[in-house]
């Protein structure tokens, strides 16, 4: 990185958080139905500019495709006539839910006289950085807004042009309900110094959120001078207990490893208790094979036809890919042991039905979202009802699983007396 790029970056992140800080102002006591109105002006202006987001998803899947990526992240990039509307229906789904600013968290009164209630607030200016995934902008965009806080999106290079696209009809919605356009601003370059300006940017941006693998989550871990919410790369496990339900078991392994294997939430590994094993044999191991899955096996699966031998490293990879690690545990203690060697807190999955089993998975076991007969890609914030998310939060302060309008807020605190004084 030349000077003048690191200084051409900081003006330009300077410019865009004193803009967001402004706009951040006047959010924070925006009503309820203007930041509605700006949702479903979205909403439908994403509707109206289909072609157009598709004439510009096609110029970042041809730029993906000449730099070489890979057939997940391609796929975490493409956008269609569905996806589109799936977009527009998180906007709307964000829209309808209740407005978290303002609510009343707590409140008491003391001996004092004092009455004192804890009340939500917008935290101020997000600033979201992400890989690949278009609609990242229009997830972060509209919980921004719902939730009071100004925002500053800084893209993949991969999807500059559709994430673009889909800025301008945020910024529409912005236009017709009266709010500052600022709010919602893209950084408008692929140049990588943007990244490091804005985990500098103290004063201007309030919490920095990293969306992507485990490359960019550590940059931003080590090199932000400003707080930030980690979004972890995704080692999901799924385990099958002696007590699984076989047809539950069949469905679940099968969904959370191939239903889209380009996400967070995709199944990465794998337990089989050796109770299950002894009791249907290779049936979810050979289910995987038929669909096409490479299962990368240790011990005993390792010699059933169709695997490849794993190497340790296998163990606690993220794949995004048709490809899983899978070994034998010795009961839930064998799995818990194993989850809490390899795991990035994101998201477990358990399959039994046996209430104590299932309570000693859920208890032992400290990642962000625990399943009990569900597949692991059901870790998102639209299925959780958020609407939508900016991703799920693997650390422990603050914010933690998906993060929603909701977990981007603080909180103040406002004390009413009746003259009264400290003795």
């Amino acid at each position: 990185m030349s000077q003048d790029d690191a200084s051409n970056a900081e003006t330009l992140i300077a410019r865009m958080g004193e803009a967001a800080r402004k706009a951040a102002a006047e959010l924070a006591y925006a009503d309820a139905e203007r930041k509605y109105a700006a949702l479903i002006g979205a909403a439908h202006a994403m509707r109206d500019a289909e072609g157009a987001i598709l004439d510009a998803n096609a110029e970042d899947l041809a730029y993906a495709e000449q730099k070489g990526l890979s057939p997940a992240m391609i796929d975490r990039l493409r956008l269609d006539a569905g996806r589109i509307r799936a977009i527009a229906d998180g906007l709307r789904a964000v829209a309808e839910q209740p407005d978290p600013v303002g609510r009343v968290l707590a409140e008491w009164d003391r001996p004092n006289g004092l009455h004192i209630s804890r009340v939500a607030t917008p935290i101020g200016v997000l600033g979201v950085i992400y890989e690949s995934r278009p609609n990242v902008t229009a997830d972060a965009g509209a919980l921004a807004l719902k939730s009071g806080n100004a925002v500053i999106l800084r893209g993949g290079t991969d999807s500059i042009n559709s994430s673009a696209a889909i800025l301008g009809c945020m910024v529409q919605g912005l236009r017709q309900a009266g709010l500052p356009e600022a709010a919602i601003q893209m950084v408008p370059v692929r140049d990588r110094a943007a990244v490091a300006a804005m985990l500098r940017a103290q004063g201007l941006i309030d919490v920095i959120i990293p969306r992507g693998g485990k490359g960019l989550v550590g940059l931003v871990q080590a090199e932000a001078r400003v707080p930030v919410f980690a979004h972890l790369e995704g080692i999901c496990h799924v385990y099958a207990d002696r007590d699984a339900d076989l047809d539950k078991a069949r469905r679940v392994v099968l969904n959370a490893k191939t239903r889209r294997t380009g996400i967070c939430g995709a199944a990465e590994t794998l337990l089989i208790d050796r109770g299950f094993y002894e009791r249907h044999g290779e049936v979810l191991i050979r289910d995987l094979l038929d669909a096409g899955v490479e299962v990368r096996a240790e011990g005993e699966l390792a010699a059933i036809p169709g695997t490849t031998q794993a190497r340790p490293e296998d163990f606690g990879h993220e794949f995004l890919d048709m490809i899983i690690a899978a070994r034998l545990v010795d009961g839930v203690d064998g799995a818990i042991a194993h989850i809490g060697r390899h795991s990035s807190g994101h998201t477990e999955s358990i399959l039994t039905e046996n209430d104590a089993t299932a309570a000693r998975f859920m208890q032992r076991i400290d990642s962000a979202i625990l399943l009990r007969n569900a597949s692991t890609q059901f870790a998102d914030g639209g299925e959780f009802g958020m609407g939508a998310e900016i991703g799920i939060a693997t650390g422990k302060l603050h914010a933690r699983g998906p993060v929603g309008a909701e977990q981007l807020t603080s909180f103040k605190y406002q004390v009413t007396g009746d003259g009264a004084v400290r003795a």
